[in-house]
């Protein structure tokens, strides 16, 4: 099972570790598209502050992001895992894992990033910003400029087994699965179901979208689940509490699309 993670706007300060080695990352197909998605980052930030904002979509209180960004080469590094911080982070909880359920994190994680492409949860990098919206000089969109790096390596990432797509559409365009392994794919939505006047009406609420899909996570991690594919990931998802309603692929080469349906937000 491949587990596909969107990243977060918040990080964790490194504080202490060691600089940033790119060869080290996972993926390592990615690792000349990496060096220049950094290397046009940290030439924006070292430029002006104003334009660097600007094409970061940071504002003026933000400001202090850009001086990071222009020093990532030898800013100090934490796993992915740690760095990136958030709602559905949160809800993961990655820390808290026992042993072999982090174990199967480090395996089946990936999380997608406009500056990496896509890293593993015990990958060690440094706080930075940028996001998958970005339109950075050289490289350009990065949604666009990730693509060809991402056809070339994610099929042989995801195998023969599950796809379980969490992302959100920002970091989706990077890397859709085609052909077979589309099939394989199941894309994952969280809706709040509420009663109003004896009608139900359902919402996707961002705030519990996101912890939701970290609690769904962390459950299968711990829970040592293996689906084969999206009809086994429904029964196994069924069978640990959760409302989930597919839709398979009106035709080949399609994902299937699941709603998982909660009726209390917390």
């Amino acid at each position: 099972m491949l587990v596909l993670l969107p990243p977060s706007e918040g990080k964790a300060a490194p504080g202490r570790g060691t600089p940033l080695k790119l060869e080290s990352l996972s993926l390592p197909g990615l690792a000349e598209a990496r060096a220049t998605v950094l290397d046009a980052l940290v030439e924006l930030c070292l430029g002006d502050a104003g334009k660097a904002r600007e094409v970061l979509g940071l504002s003026e209180g933000l400001r202090g992001e850009v001086a990071k960004n222009a020093e990532l080469r030898t800013a100090p590094t934490r796993p992915a895992g740690e760095i990136y911080t958030g709602v559905l982070y949160d809800a993961l909880d990655l820390a808290t894992l026992d042993a072999a359920a982090k174990r199967r994190a480090a395996k089946s994680l990936l999380i997608f990033s406009g500056l990496w492409g896509a890293v593993g949860v015990n990958d060690r990098i440094p706080s930075y910003r940028c996001s998958m919206g970005v339109k950075l000089p050289g490289p350009g969109a990065l949604g666009a400029y990730w693509r060809t790096p991402m056809e070339s390596v994610l099929p042989e990432a995801a195998g023969d087994g599950l796809v379980l797509d969490l992302r959100s559409s920002a970091y989706a365009a990077a890397w859709k699965p085609t052909g077979e392994a589309a099939g394989r794919t199941a894309s994952v939505r969280v809706l709040h179901a509420q009663t109003v006047d004896g009608v139900e009406k359902r919402s996707v609420v961002s705030h519990f979208n996101k912890a939701t899909k970290g609690r769904m996570v962390r459950d299968l991690l711990v829970a040592g689940a293996r689906p084969k594919g999206p009809a086994e990931l429904v029964e196994v998802l069924r069978d640990l509490g959760y409302t989930v309603e597919a839709r398979q692929p009106a035709r080949a080469g399609r994902p299937w699309a699941l709603d998982v349906v909660v009726t209390e937000i917390h």
